[in-house]
């Protein structure tokens, strides 16, 4: 007979690798294709567009703009305002067009990370 206490909670229930370890190599592969991805996104330009394209800006994956390009007639000098609008909504549309694109760049493709997924930050 041993004098340690009966365990009152279930060990499995703290361990990451309750039900099995991950298939290691699969995961690897994953996170190198993963780091490819994000790496292509980081080096993508896109361009936000407004106002039909009278606006439009550049930039970068690292959310360095490149390029303002305004039409000559967005340019109202009696309504700054309407072109003021029409930089926003293009800086808006190029940084909404990034995050969609890094969005994907860190998908698993549908991999089950097991238990890590949590220990990485994911829900379970």
């Amino acid at each position: 007979m041993s004098n340690l206490p009966e365990p009152t909670e279930n060990p499995d229930a703290a361990n990451p690798f309750a039900g099995g370890i991950p298939d290691l190599g699969g995961l690897l592969e994953s996170a190198q294709a993963m780091m490819a991805n994000m790496q292509a996104a980081a080096s993508e330009v896109v361009t936000g567009r407004a106002g039909g394209g009278v606006v439009s800006i550049e930039v970068d994956g690292h959310f360095n703009f490149q390029s303002v390009s305004i039409d000559p007639k967005a340019i109202d000098p009696d309504d700054m305002s309407l072109l003021e609008d029409l930089v926003l909504a293009a800086l808006h549309d190029a940084t909404s067009q990034l995050q969609s694109g890094q969005s994907g760049a860190m998908d698993l493709g549908g991999m089950d990370l097991g238990g890590l997924g949590g220990l990485l930050g994911g829900s379970e």
